[in-house]
């Protein structure tokens, strides 16, 4: 059957055409609130805010250039191969009615008439107070005149094992951080290393990956799938930093907030985090285009079925496509694809239920490398030998999951509809108080897309003082539905 897809739109009466009148501010002002605040707004990581007409405005170009190119908003992953939470994507009518109000000169029209923005009423985006906060001392930037790579190990100070709930990365200073990488020593004796070289960082797994505009990860905490990551007493979190260069000087005091479960919790089933997908032997000629690729296990396939809850593939510059699958003969399962590789925006990508991969099925990846003079990223030019290695300039193939073993039913698990309804999360406050503009409102629809069914959340809305249009998507766009809710 044909995926569909949902969307909850929030609909008032006087909704300007774009293909009979010309634009005005209130006319796309939802769209930026609900497509670029989570990261264009103070403490958000973008380089300005789009809060307001007059912060929005004068970005009008760069704007129209990043929506027309796709770079933003930045969503790497191809959608019509796999699917995965938090996704940012814009529709071809959100899209087409921004390049239209850029076209006709980027008019305020009445700004007292666009919907009030979001108020973000803090900069984390996980409530409460978290177990541990794992804090850089203020550190200033060695990003000179090349990338620096920073490794702070800080001790957790626990006393006794217990279990990660969840965890987000949350930097003092967005624009400063390019990226970081966390990862656990268990045994709490890794040092420091400030050097500015720390590429190849020491400890057991991986926890996290942070880019600008990364969500943070929780793991659902309820039936039917109560899970979590083991941090064992004395461990330290090692947090490798990323500084751009030209940041010298800039002062950074980036913090893990760790959610944990009570101690002495039951029932939690493991997930673990490892990198199994890895490729050391790439020598990329200068002017060619190979593509390289890795597989787990090295012959054979895996002993036990596994539940895959999320991915994060990882290559440098010269990268161009990449994708993960798992396979047994000519039966395929997809997992991520990325047409287009952007080193800037990275992280974790969470699917929308368990992904499972039974026994005896391989994992493969396979990326394709453009080292040629028409790749705007090659740092080198003319283009040189590049091999696999940990600096930025050479290149990785570096494939890590979030996974469980197999428990028969994971893979009927809803996991967006258990965190939609978590508690943790901090989502924005949002109001409509006036009419004659579309607005979107914090909402989430799980599964989606879908084959048969789907449910709707629009957590702290008022049905019975605004009527929600529901309209219902093809997977090729097209609508095939449209129906006001609570008439």
């Amino acid at each position: 059957m044909k995926k569909i897809f949902i969307a909850l739109l929030v609909f008032l009466a006087g909704l300007t055409d774009p293909a009979s009148a010309q634009l005005v501010y209130k006319d796309v002002a939802g769209i930026f609130y609900s497509r670029c605040t989570n990261c264009h707004r103070p403490n958000g990581g973008a380089p300005f805010s789009m809060l307001t007409y007059s912060e929005t405005a004068p970005w009008a170009s760069l704007i129209q250039n990043a929506v027309q190119t796709g770079k933003m908003p930045p969503w790497l992953p191809d959608t019509t191969y796999t699917r995965f939470l938090h996704e940012r994507i814009i529709t071809a009518a959100e899209k087409n009615a921004i390049l239209s109000w850029v076209g006709s000169g980027a008019q305020a029209g009445d700004t007292t008439q666009a919907p009030p923005p979001p108020i973000y009423t803090s900069q984390y985006k996980l409530k409460g107070t978290p177990d541990l906060i794992i804090k850089i001392p203020a550190f200033p930037s060695n990003g000179n005149s090349t990338d620096a790579y920073n490794c702070f190990s800080i001790p957790t100070g626990l006393t006794q094992d217990r279990w990660v709930r969840a965890f987000e990365i949350v930097p003092n200073n967005p624009a400063l951080v390019h990226h970081v990488v966390v990862k656990v020593d268990s045994t709490g004796t890794v040092a420091s290393n400030t050097s500015g070289n720390c590429f190849s960082q020491p400890g057991d797994f991986d926890l996290d990956v942070w880019a600008v505009g990364g969500q943070p990860t929780v793991f659902p905490g309820q039936t039917p799938l109560k899970t979590g990551i083991r941090l064992k007493a004395g461990s330290n979190i090692n947090l490798q930093v990323h500084y751009p260069p030209g940041t010298a000087g800039q002062i950074d005091s980036t913090q893990m907030r760790i959610y944990l479960y009570p101690a002495g919790a039951t029932g939690i089933r493991p997930i673990y985090v490892s990198t199994p997908l890895q490729n050391w032997n790439m020598f990329i000629l200068a002017n060619t285009t190979p593509t390289y690729s890795a597989q787990y296990p090295s012959s054979g396939g895996l002993p036990a079925a596994l539940s895959i809850f999320g991915t994060f593939p990882h290559s440098h510059l010269l990268c161009k496509t990449m994708e993960n699958y798992a396979d047994q003969g000519a039966t395929k399962i997809p997992l991520i694809k990325i047409n287009n590789w952007d080193f800037e925006w990275q992280g974790f990508y969470t699917f929308p239920n368990l992904v499972k991969i039974p026994a005896g099925y391989t994992l493969r990846s396979a990326h394709m490398y453009d080292n040629t003079a028409n790749n705007p990223n090659n740092p080198n030019s003319p283009p040189q030998l590049v091999t696999a290695g940990e600096g930025t300039t050479d290149e990785m193939l570096f494939d890590s999951f979030q996974w469980l073993y197999y428990l028969p039913g994971d893979e009927n698990i809803d996991i967006g509809g258990l965190l939609a309804s978590d508690t943790l999360w901090n989502n924005p406050v949002t109001s409509v108080s006036e009419t004659g503009h579309f607005y979107a409102t914090a909402s989430f629809v799980y599964p989606n897309p879908f084959n048969t069914t789907a449910s709707v959340f629009a957590p702290g809305f008022d049905f019975s003082a605004q009527k929600p249009v529901l309209k219902i998507f093809d997977i090729f766009g097209s609508e095939v539905h449209s129906q006001v809710l609570g008439s």
